[in-house]
């Protein structure tokens, strides 16, 4: 009979920042991008279709993260 060992996997935190690289505003969305391992322009497309599309709300969101999240 074989007998497995389950060895827990980690996953590595999800740790919000503001990157300091790559920024066109304050860095939030570059932040972002780097934490969820995605193109910051696909980020930066949302952050404005949800501005748009939500009635503004992409606005105090991106604010509210720039004050919130420390800069790397």
């Amino acid at each position: 009979m074989e007998t497995t060992t389950d060895t827990p996997t980690t996953r590595p935190s999800f740790r919000i920042h503001r990157s300091r690289t790559d920024r066109m505003l304050g860095g939030v969305c570059g932040g972002f991008a780097e934490a969820l391992d995605v193109d910051v322009a696909l980020l930066r497309i949302s952050l404005v279709a949800l501005t748009i599309l939500g009635g503004g709300i992409g606005i105090p969101l991106y604010i509210s993260a720039w004050i919130l999240a420390p800069e790397r």
